[in-house]
């Protein structure tokens, strides 16, 4: 058993988007791609030569690399361009920060040397560090990942730097948008369990497609209630957060550590029943039995868990037709779901009918916390 199996995972990342897949399909997730965007190099673009050579005329004081992949797209660039080696000298010569670790081993990668590294991985840490350094008639280059850095480059010009943004790729949305539409329904209709984010704009973009198609504020409170957003780092973080969104965050910003991370937090969302002789656990797809795993149709999915957040409860018919999928509708439908369910688990009895009452989920003692 896996620490995810019963559970879908959505990946909306672009960059590494198999990598992180394959690490969520080990621990037994059934993923979903649906990339929030995409990657657009700028190597052959002019403005980023115009930059370029405009920082080997006037060379910067201060030079900050925010992104690995960024920082070594621009020197690959330069290399197609004749530059490598005149940037590189000028790089040389500058004070060189560093975001992150990542940032960090393309500077070193690239035989430069960083001054300073920013241990929270933020932006905001190396804004402060820079005003912390007096930037007064600096010249400073900052190498964006993907979008402008305005609230950086404001304070760094109120502070009297001359801000020079070096842009070495863009994010833009997908080419195509279906996969990331149906991300919008499935958790609006919590058919996914968790969504995994690692950047701001494919939480940004996410988002404002939930708003075209008029589903914004459904995925906002989707995710504030059944579906748990998890982001690699607060940056990340901090778009939904302004939505009002709850964010689950690693402390070390990478893959590994976000995994780790869904798997968790994702299964400490779900009690542990104790029903007679058997040991139960309600997940996304599935029903953790006696430690293994017993899938279920959707309808049958949908009304245990309902059930299963109120143990003991009994919910009307009423109640549990309002948590069907889109189609299922009257009693007949949720009588269906039940003896669906009770055939998928067999001889344990958790569902219990209360006569002219409705349904309720038998159990002894829930072990872990609702």
């Amino acid at each position: 058993m896996g620490e995810l199996d019963g559970f879908t995972v959505a990946v909306t990342a672009e960059r590494r988007r198999d990598e992180l897949a394959a690490l969520l399909a080990r621990r037994g997730a059934r993923v979903v791609l649906a990339p929030a965007l995409r990657i657009v190099p700028l190597r052959d673009d002019a403005m980023l030569r115009a930059t370029t050579e405009a920082l080997l005329a006037d060379p910067p004081d201060v030079v900050v690399a925010t992104t690995g992949v960024g920082f070594r797209g621009w020197l690959e660039a330069t290399a197609g361009w004749g530059l490598a080696e005149p940037l590189r000298a000028v790089l040389t010569d500058a004070t060189v920060l560093a975001r992150g670790p990542k940032a960090r081993g393309a500077i070193r990668a690239a035989g430069l040397t960083e001054e300073w590294s920013a241990s929270s991985e933020t932006s905001a840490e190396v804004l402060s560090y820079l005003l912390d350094a007096d930037v007064a008639g600096k010249r400073v280059a900052i190498q964006l990942h993907g979008e402008p850095l305005r609230d950086v480059a404001s304070a760094l010009v109120a502070a009297g730097a001359e801000v020079v943004e070096v842009e070495v790729y863009r994010w833009r949305p997908p080419d195509d948008r279906a996969p990331l539409r149906r991300l919008v329904e499935s958790i609006c209709a919590g058919a996914v369990d968790a969504v995994t984010f690692t950047s701001a704009a494919a939480s940004a973009n996410l988002l404002a497609t939930a708003d075209e198609a008029g589903r914004g504020e459904a995925v906002v409170r989707a995710f504030s209630s059944s579906v748990l957003a998890v982001c690699v780092g607060p940056v990340t973080a901090s778009v939904l957060e302004r939505r009002g969104i709850p964010v689950v965050s690693p402390e070390r910003y990478r893959l590994a550590a976000m995994v780790r991370t869904v798997s968790d937090a994702l299964p400490a969302k779900y009690p542990t029943f104790r029903v007679q002789d058997h040991t139960v656990q309600v997940r996304g797809f599935a029903v953790l039995l006696d430690g293994a795993l017993v899938p279920a149709p959707p309808a049958s999915m949908a009304v245990l868990r309902s059930l299963a957040s109120r143990p003991g409860r009994v919910f009307s018919r009423a109640e549990l037709r309002a948590v069907l999928p889109a189609g299922g509708a009257g009693d007949h439908a949720v009588e269906m779901a039940i003896t669906r369910l009770r055939a998928a688990l067999g001889a344990a009895d958790l569902v219990e009918t209360v006569i002219k009452r409705g349904y309720r989920l038998r159990t002894d003692r829930v072990l872990s916390p609702v």
